[in-house]
């Protein structure tokens, strides 16, 4: 059986792997390695010809995310400013803000950051609508509040709102996991994400993997 691509645990050096050096080393199941990967790698990045502007222009941005002046490439940008920038270079006047409930003041912020650039934000919270959670097949007491009227998160009519008023691209902010997804798969606009939900770790989900170095590799062996 053809082993599946894993990339994620290539324990080759930088300096010796194939994605990043021509000729390079790769593990069984390289999706990198061969004249075969490489080819259909270049057929995947020109697919869609529409496309290739957002991937120029987001090479240049991630080249511009550095200080170069000095031996090592230092970052320079936050997130926000990135998208911003990337924003300007494709032209883009209108952008959209599918955000959380539960992160509605960091829209706001978001929004007038936005605002000052100079675009048009359009913005859907979660929760628009009103449909309520039975609609789902959900049950009183799987509601985050039994007893009481709860809508559910609708991303599917989030993004229909921003394609409604023409959105160019669509910054997400704090959806749940799986709304995240319906979100993205129901889109009209490119989707970029901001920030994360996570309700533990203060929206940042790497510090629970960051959390566990060693844990799951005990695990494995075990």
């Amino acid at each position: 059986m053809k082993k599946l691509p894993d990339c994620a645990h290539c324990d080759l050096a930088r300096s010796e792997m194939a994605c990043l050096v021509p000729g390079g080393k790769g593990h069984e199941g390289c999706p990198s390695v061969g004249r075969g990967a490489r080819a259909a790698a270049q057929e995947a990045a020109i697919a869609d010809p529409s496309l290739l502007e957002l991937a120029r222009q987001a090479s240049i941005q991630e080249g511009e995310g550095y200080d170069r002046s000095g031996p090592l490439p230092v970052a320079v940008k936050p997130r926000i400013v990135e998208i911003c920038e990337l924003a300007r270079r494709m032209g883009y006047e209108r952008i959209g803000l599918a955000h959380c409930i539960g992160l509605r003041e960091e829209a706001r912020m978001v929004a007038d950051i936005l605002e000052g650039w100079g675009f048009a934000v359009v913005s859907a919270v979660c929760k628009a609508g009103t449909v309520p959670k039975e609609t789902l097949g959900i049950e009183d007491a799987q509601k985050i509040r039994p007893g009481t009227f709860e809508s559910m998160c609708n991303p599917q009519n989030q993004a229909r709102v921003l394609a409604e008023a023409g959105t160019q691209l669509n910054v997400v902010l704090g959806l749940c996991v799986g709304h995240d997804s319906l979100f993205f798969m129901s889109s009209k606009a490119p989707c970029t994400v901001l920030a994360a939900k996570d309700r533990v770790t203060g929206h940042n989900p790497l510090a629970a993997v960051y959390g566990s170095r060693g844990y799951w590799s005990r695990v494995r062996k075990g």
